[in-house]
């Protein structure tokens, strides 16, 4: 009986070290346009941008020097309204390695979809992850990264409103198109611009902000800006701009 209450006793120390080593200081869902205004090459060009900001020296050092040293993130691609996926669950970044895993499996994936842009079905996704988690964070951010408008799904206010009242901080990166074509004009270059649509519709929480980009060879600049901002939580609320 004793050698069965030590072995017990061992065990549920176990499971406490298990539990205790599953602590990271922010889970981060990436949120990423893929709808049939971004052609194949700047798909191209986001994902790889993407995952090469995860291998910058200074976003791993901003991981390293968190109190936990670590950050759980996961990858959303959407388009239409049930044309949402999640192509990389929740994955522990916490140093080169880790980076370099997800940084590779990210490129491996093929494009989920190409079709209207319902920003609201992609955020909606997002929450229910990170209600999901299998981790316990000190923050829940959610990073939403288009080129035009909510053209589909549910109300865009209604799902940012509902994120921000479980807690969870919107941030945005917007790429603007400069040579809009007639057919999508309003979509990608709403009155008054699209970074500020996304201000006024899509970011929101403590901090909150949104990145503008001009062009796709930007584009892991910005990301990696944006990823030293909120791991770190240095950048306050309003707009960068990146060209």
């Amino acid at each position: 009986m004793k050698f069965a209450g030590t072995l017990i006793l061992a065990v549920l120390l176990c499971l406490h070290s298990a539990r205790a080593a599953e602590q990271v200081d922010l889970a981060l869902v990436l949120v990423t346009d893929v709808s049939r205004s971004i052609d194949d090459s700047e798909y191209d060009l986001e994902k790889k941008g993407t995952g090469a900001a995860f291998l910058d020296p200074a976003v791993l050092n901003a991981i390293h020097n968190g109190p936990n040293g670590a950050i759980a993130v996961a990858y959303v691609e959407f388009a239409g309204e049930s044309q949402v996926r999640t192509v990389i669950g929740f994955t522990i970044i916490r140093d080169f390695e880790t980076a370099r895993d997800f940084a590779e499996k990210l490129g491996e994936l093929p494009r989920s979809f190409a079709g209207r842009t319902a920003i609201s079905s992609g955020i909606d996704a997002a929450v229910k992850l990170l209600g999901e988690l299998p981790f316990e964070a000190t923050r829940h951010v959610i990073d939403v990264c288009g080129d035009g408008t909510n053209n589909a799904g549910r109300n865009i206010n209604d799902a940012r409103d509902d994120a921000l009242k479980q807690g969870i901080v919107i941030n945005g990166l917007t790429i603007i198109n400069d040579r809009p074509v007639n057919y999508n004009f309003a979509h990608v270059a709403p009155a008054g611009g699209l970074t500020n649509w996304y201000r006024e519709h899509v970011i929101g929480g403590p901090g909150s902000f949104v990145l503008e980009v001009h062009d796709f060879q930007s584009f892991g600049r910005a990301m990696r800006r944006k990823l030293i901002s909120e791991i770190a939580s240095l950048l306050s609320a309003g707009t960068e701009h990146h060209s």
